[in-house]
């Protein structure tokens, strides 16, 4: 994939205990050389795959975790097959200490098969491991979860929430995209998806552009970054990213956390029941029901309720907890009709 990417802006020196609020509302991408050089963890990994293993398996629980398989001709990347019917993986239940001592063992092979542990809460399955190896966001309460595998892909996707993936074993290729590039990277199935997130159905590796012309506007847009063991990046909320595993053996560290309170309801809910409610409209309807979100939510202002005294505002008025929880009461109530 030939890309002539924007530099993604790169800060070094950061404390990984005293990280700016403004850097964690960022709505750009940047790169944190070192944020996290310090912990035992990075330093084990830098040192060698060994060594990296041997520091997780003193917080690796004995019950098993899922683990994600293709074989090696899937060139690392989990997907779709052919027919996008199925996928190209299979999922087993192994104990952590069992996929450590597997990758290991597969590290001088020339084409092993695939092999992933992605977002597997470190809280559940390495008690212990945050104590010396960790990030304060401060009033977020992030969740923290582990990736582990060899050399593998994983198509370009969004995440609501915002993100800072730390590299702490072997090398990692992140390609972004501004979350404008939506109509440009070809987006696949919104209910079968390979991990939750609908995903580019193009290969980096050897992109398509007969069968994807526009991806080639998406590539002047791209930002893309190698990290190495101690080094971070900052995916803003919704910004597009293609994780590629470079080395052998591979271990990232990533902190998920909203900018929104927790009462809130992910957006992709709504998107969900637009679908269902909205877009088969005929297009008058349709173009109504676009003016009538662009006044109420993505236009909405003080002025939007200002007409009503503030008790009698009810929806139209800020929304809180105790709103909210009866907001979902009465969607499900519709929703089960």
């Amino acid at each position: 994939m030939h890309v002539s990417p924007e530099p993604i802006v790169e800060l070094r020196g950061l404390e990984a205990g005293a990280l700016d609020p403004a850097l964690l509302s960022s709505s750009e991408p940047r790169v944190l050389r070192g944020l996290v050089a310090h912990w035992p963890m990075a330093q084990a990994g830098a040192r060698s795959p060994a060594d990296a293993v041997d520091y997780l398996k003193r917080f690796a629980r004995a019950e098993p975790v899922v683990a994600t398989v293709a074989a090696p001709e899937s060139g690392g990347r989990f997907f779709y097959t052919a027919d996008v019917q199925a996928f190209n993986f299979r999922q087993e239940r192994v104990p952590l200490p069992v996929v450590l001592d597997t990758l290991l063992r597969y590290l001088d092979e020339d084409a092993p098969p695939a092999i992933y542990v992605g977002s597997t809460s470190i809280d559940t399955w390495l008690p212990g491991f945050r104590a010396d190896n960790d990030l304060d966001l401060g009033a977020h309460d992030p969740l923290a979860s582990i990736w582990i595998g060899n050399r593998t892909r994983i198509a370009a996707h969004q995440d609501v929430p915002d993100n800072i993936a730390c590299v702490v074993a072997g090398r990692r290729r992140v390609t972004l995209f501004p979350p404008s590039q939506l109509e440009n990277l070809y987006i696949g199935p919104l209910d079968r998806t390979p991990a939750g997130q609908a995903v580019s159905m193009v290969d980096f590796a050897d992109p398509d552009l007969q069968r994807f012309p526009r991806f080639a506007e998406a590539l002047r847009h791209a930002r893309v970054v190698e990290l190495e063991p101690g080094d971070a990046i900052l995916i803003p909320s919704m910004w597009w990213h293609h994780m590629e595993a470079l080395a052998e053996f591979n271990i990232l560290v990533n902190y998920w956390w909203r900018q929104s309170p927790a009462y809130m309801d992910s957006p992709m809910n709504a998107l969900m029941l637009a679908l269902l409610s909205i877009r088969d409209l005929p297009p008058a309807q349709r173009q109504t029901w676009q003016d009538v979100f662009r006044h109420y939510v993505f236009e909405a202002d003080d002025s939007t309720a200002a007409h009503l005294p503030e008790a009698a505002r009810g929806l139209l008025g800020p929304m809180d907890e105790t709103r909210a929880r009866e907001l979902r009461a009465r969607l499900l109530q519709r929703l089960n009709r």
